[in-house]
């Protein structure tokens, strides 16, 4: 019987060490993002999302808690706009700031965790015009500490977080497309 416990705390500890080495070679830092062409001027576009306050209207996570706290700072849109928020374990806290915008074309945004967990990445927001249409691309990128790395072995947060990225680009064609 010892025999067997020792083998399978053997196997059991290899595993956590294949584990924990495979997961030392995922990349330091990481990028996720979607795209979606909506038939609308880059400017109807922007106006949505260089203004916090709109986020309610598109955003996948402002559903999330009905009970949301929300609080907006700084200018009223465009660079230098801060919006916090605090809510369930659903959309935890953090706080966002635009820190450049080029108008109709592309917005970044400083976007810091508080919880579930902390992070601070940057979110980017880039609008390329077509004929009849706008090309509107939502990344987000910043360091994968460790601990991240060892959690993307087993959850995929591109597939994860990308479906709320694609839900909102949908809800921002509803917000602003013509008939």
């Amino acid at each position: 019987m010892l025999k067997i416990l020792g083998v399978a705390a053997v196997v059991v500890a290899a595993a956590i060490a294949g584990v924990l080495v495979f997961a030392a070679t995922k990349p330091d830092t990481f990028r996720l993002e979607r795209s979606a062409t909506i038939k609308a001027s880059p400017d109807v576009i922007y106006s949505q999302i260089e203004n916090f306050r709109n986020w309610r209207t598109w955003s996948p996570y402002e559903d999330l808690d009905p009970d949301l706290e929300r609080s907006y700072g700084g200018a009223a849109q465009g660079v230098g706009a801060i919006y916090e928020w605090s809510g369930s374990e659903d959309v935890g806290a953090g706080r966002m700031e635009i820190v450049d915008a080029v108008t109709g074309r592309s917005i970044r945004i400083k976007l810091d965790f508080v919880r579930p967990f902390e992070a601070h990445n940057t979110a980017e927001f880039d609008l390329v015009p077509g004929e009849d249409a706008t090309l509107v691309t939502w990344a987000m990128a910043g360091p994968q500490p460790y601990l991240a790395k060892v959690m993307s072995v087993f959850i995929d947060f591109d597939t994860m977080v990308g479906k709320d990225f694609e839900t909102g680009l949908d809800n921002l064609r509803k917000a602003t497309e013509r008939d």
